[in-house]
């Protein structure tokens, strides 16, 4: 007699196949996810290198001599001057955020900010020369611009005095210098 015996060996290799379909459809998900995680932490670290590099680089840079003013040059230096631009490839300065911090031997640091007007006791004046034309009160440096910066000193700075400048961005690194006065005073003095 005939053996009633069924052959499931067809079964056992379709059941195999959609096992190994289901497991490189299970790793194609996972790691289209690791993937994408991935992408998203190198975006992010990515964006916090050009931060960083940008905090940390100076995009200030001194244009010229740093010049004062002295009203009654008996008395001393009242007002400075400068003039600055910005690093070649350096982003726009807002420099409405600006701080200047100013001091010497024998006086407290003062902390000036932008002001839209006239230099102040606490606020500096910007005035940009472009094409012999002189914008007053800009907020902001560009590339490649050159803008004065004047602010009043008070008390006025004697003679072979030691001054210490601090310019301060909203974004990167500070620019200090350090200047003193000429032991002659005039009424426009190149602090050297």
């Amino acid at each position: 007699m005939k053996s009633l015996k069924r052959n499931d060996e067809g079964f056992t290799g379709l059941e195999a196949a959609i096992v190994l379909i289901a497991f490189v459809v299970v790793a194609a998900v996972f790691s289209y996810v690791v993937l994408g995680a991935g992408f998203f932490t190198t975006q992010k670290a990515q964006e916090t290198v050009y931060q960083g590099v940008a905090q940390a680089s100076s995009n200030i840079q001194m244009q010229g001599q740093v010049y004062g003013m002295a009203t009654y040059p008996t008395s001393g230096i009242d007002t400075v001057q400068f003039t600055i631009g910005l690093a070649p490839g350096s982003p726009t300065l807002d420099l409405s955020m600006m701080k200047i911090v100013f001091s010497t031997p024998s006086t407290s640091p003062v902390t000036y900010t932008w002001g839209s007007g006239a230099a102040t006791g606490t606020t500096f004046s910007v005035n940009e020369t472009l094409a012999g034309t002189t914008n007053t009160g800009i907020s902001s440096l560009k590339a490649q611009n050159q803008t004065l910066i004047s602010f009043v000193v008070s008390p006025v700075v004697p003679k072979n005095t030691q001054m210490n400048f601090e310019i301060r961005p909203s974004v990167g690194a500070s620019l200090p210098f350090t200047k003193t006065s000429p032991p002659a005073l005039s009424s426009t003095n190149v602090l050297y």
